[in-house]
């Protein structure tokens, strides 16, 4: 399977995929922990797709996106961005949004504590 197919078959069987350095409850690298520390914080069930594991999918990745650097969510199949959309969407309340939308559970009271230590 090519590095596109995998990563096309990974994003429509999850709602939530994180391609990122290292996984989930292993971060390796500060952009990557941000993300899913985020998503864990809120709830959000994800699969993680630790890149350094697969050069093929790392390099894949960055040219099926047209994105230059990890990590990157997806939602229901959909590129949303890397650490610094997610970041600015979390603190506008737009990924809230986001996953409300397109019916992605999450807990909201931990959504408003990211802001709130952020304001």
């Amino acid at each position: 399977m090519s590095a596109a197919a995998a990563i096309t078959d990974t994003i429509t069987k999850n709602d939530v995929v994180l391609f990122m350095k290292g996984t989930k409850v292993m971060p390796q690298c500060g952009f990557s922990s941000r993300v899913a520390g985020v998503l864990n914080f809120m709830g959000v069930e994800f699969a993680d797709v630790n890149v350094l594991a697969d050069a093929d999918i790392r390099q894949g990745i960055k040219e099926f996106s047209d994105w230059p650097t990890i990590p990157q969510l997806y939602v229901k199949g959909e590129f949303v961005g890397g650490c610094d959309i997610v970041t600015e969407m979390t603190l506008s309340g737009e990924l809230d949004q986001l996953f409300e939308a397109k019916g992605i559970a999450f807990d909201k009271a931990a959504a408003e504590k990211i802001r709130e230590a952020n304001a």
